[in-house]
């Protein structure tokens, strides 16, 4: 049985001949509104709450304000959530997301790349010279290229740990500056 173009168009007349008894509009088709206790919520008291919550969108960047010292603390942070977060069961082996996310080919591995690059990137803003950078995208290259061969790439991340190496060369490049 198909319909025709009409019927899904038009609404269908019932089959005892009268017209269907639910033509509502507006508040009538929603019903009242009730609350988690039963109780009913005026639609003049929910129009009210609605107007007095809202967001404060002009605080600036939530990331953008950090001290020097937050920002090394947020880079060891997430060098240490992708390189030796977890411990392998029944092992001392060491290992984070970015052997787990490695996992995936290809993809896996320009993501966690990806990651690598944007802590060499906020090295450079904290204003590691340019040997120091050269060291880090060269950590970061090998473990992308060698990280891209299934298995052996991601047993070589895990051993490797580029980004706590990448922490490690920052962290000795800024305890040699002297203190303002």
């Amino acid at each position: 049985m198909t319909m025709s173009d009409d019927d899904i168009l038009a609404p269908r007349k019932s089959r005892s001949g009268s017209h269907s008894r639910t033509t509502f509009s507006g508040a009538e088709a929603r019903g009242p509104i009730i609350d988690q206790e039963g109780h009913e919520i005026r639609p003049e008291t929910l129009e009210q709450g609605f107007r007095e919550f809202r967001f404060e969108f002009g605080q600036g960047n939530p990331f953008g304000n950090l001290t020097r010292e937050q920002r090394i603390a947020r880079l060891e942070a997430i060098a240490k959530l992708l390189d030796v977060a977890f411990i392998l069961p029944g092992t001392k082996i060491r290992y984070g997301i970015d052997g787990l996310i490695g996992l995936i080919p290809v993809v896996g591995d320009i993501i966690t790349t990806a990651i690598s690059l944007w802590l060499v990137r906020e090295a450079r803003a904290l204003g590691a010279p340019w040997y120091i950078t050269a060291r880090m995208l060269g950590n970061v290259a090998v473990d992308g290229v060698v990280g891209m061969v299934p298995f052996a790439g991601d047993a070589f991340d895990v051993m490797f740990r580029a980004n706590m190496r990448n922490v490690r060369l920052l962290r000795r490049w800024l305890d040699k500056q002297p203190r303002m």
